[in-house]
């Protein structure tokens, strides 16, 4: 007997009621909060608002664009809020769409509004939330387009470019997200037409690569030519050379003579950071002030000379920076809860949300070890035939590898941050591994 349309809309209105009642909860107890980089997106944000007057290119505009246009911490932070409710939507929209099930909608989404990893980001005035939400709604367009008839993938294609962008715009590692997504859908050897999942290409579906490359290069493009324009760098932002030296600072005492004013006052904060914090992470936000006094180079021009001593010292110490880059790597998947306990406005809530954290961030870790131990076999046909797994399970997890290998190449600072606006998706995964898992247990069964 088939399920009412009731029993069907149920779960959705159930996850928008816990969505939104998590979220009324967490605006009455946990107050917004500003970080250490809150202030460069702040800067950025008021140069916006002045017409882009002394704007010093640190921060891409996406986050920046994001409080302008909110204004004060309390309406960005209720902003924030929405866009958590959103993204738990689109969860429940790829849980559903993906096992045709609402209560799978609703288990997905609710994965992703009670974590507590998740969650807090929201009240925290940092690119997070809003990455996540490009990031998960430029993925939801994917599954869109796998299941749209092929007339109408060029125009989802428009949507992947343009939300892709937005995701690299508002955290530059995603950048190379909408390129690898407009490859990955034209060249799939299986689509999801008129005919359903399992029809065969004959050849490469250019429409939706040159369509995604396009709106999203566009976008990208124009906002490169702007940073060249203003710093004469092509890039998205003014940072590569202090980016790199986050990877060669570990050796930095390999820098040419030509170059010992600087060599000299960084390895002193260096080593001065690595006896106070056990690491070199982060050092060069200190001693950039130093540097330039000790070099006489301006901000841009120190960050153009510390990129070419760094790719200097990676190519004659290749083995020293694929150490750290697989350091960065594996720091990568430590799924952090950032929150700060003190600040919930009744202590009574503290003991318990800490035992929770510590809970979830066990189930985390342990699921993430799952997926870089599990994913690689859906390289293997006869695994993924098996297991009846879903063909877009095999892209969200080329996807997931991909940034976990790309954000550790120009940087080795805060790497468990960089998973933040990916870490429901590898639940996501985690997830069509359990159904596929229980469908075969019960076909065997049966």
């Amino acid at each position: 007997m088939s399920r009412s349309p009731l029993s069907r809309l149920l779960p959705f209105l159930l996850t928008l009621v816990i969505a939104l009642g998590v979220r009324v909860w967490l605006w009455h107890t946990y107050p917004v909060r500003a970080f250490s980089d809150t202030g460069a997106y702040r800067r950025a944000a008021q140069s916006i608002r002045n017409g882009w007057e002394n704007y010093d290119g640190v921060r891409t505009p996406g986050y920046p664009a994001f409080l302008a246009l909110w204004g004060s911490d309390e309406r960005v932070y209720l902003a924030q809020l929405g866009v958590g409710v959103i993204t738990t939507l689109l969860f429940f929209y790829l849980g559903w769409r993906l096992w045709r099930s609402p209560l799978a909608g609703m288990i997905a989404a609710m994965a992703h509004t009670l974590n507590l990893g998740q969650l807090f980001f929201e009240a925290h005035l940092l690119s997070e939330t809003l990455a996540t939400f490009w990031v998960v709604l430029t993925l939801a367009l994917a599954l869109t387009w796998w299941e749209a008839p092929l007339r109408w993938r060029p125009v989802v294609a428009v949507g992947i470019g343009l939300s892709g962008a937005l995701a690299g715009l508002t955290r530059p590692l995603f950048v190379f997200l909408p390129f690898w997504l407009g490859v990955a859908l034209a060249a799939l050897p299986v689509i999801g037409g008129s005919g359903g999942i399992g029809q065969r290409l004959s050849r490469l579906e250019w429409r939706t690569l040159l369509v995604t490359w396009l709106t999203a290069g566009a976008l990208v493009g124009a906002w490169m030519a702007f940073i060249h324009a203003r710093f004469g760098m092509w890039n998205v932002t003014t940072m590569t050379g202090y980016n790199l030296i986050q990877h060669t600072g570990y050796y930095f005492e390999y820098v040419p003579d030509d170059y010992a004013a600087l060599r000299e006052v960084y390895l002193r904060y260096r080593d001065a950071r690595i006896a106070q914090y056990g690491t070199q992470s982060n050092t060069i936000w200190q001693a950039i002030p130093e540097m330039m006094q000790a070099s006489g180079l301006g901000f841009y021009d120190l960050s153009r000379t510390l990129a070419r001593l760094s790719l200097q010292l990676i190519r004659e110490h290749p083995d020293l920076y694929l150490r750290y880059a697989v350091k960065g790597w594996w720091l990568f998947w430590r799924a952090p809860i950032i929150w700060v306990p003190a600040n919930l406005t009744d202590p009574a809530w503290q003991s318990w949300l800490s035992m929770l954290a510590w809970a979830e961030r066990a189930g985390l870790i342990g699921l993430n070890l799952l997926f870089i131990l599990l994913s690689p076999l859906m390289l293997v046909r006869r695994w993924r035939e098996r297991l009846s797994l879903p063909p877009y399970l095999g892209l969200l997890a080329a996807t997931l590898w991909l940034t976990s290998i790309l954000q550790t190449l120009p940087d080795h600072g805060d790497n468990p941050r960089f998973l933040v606006p990916m870490q429901s998706l590898v639940v996501l995964w985690g997830m069509g591994i359990f159904m596929a898992l229980r469908a075969r247990l019960k076909k065997q069964q049966g």
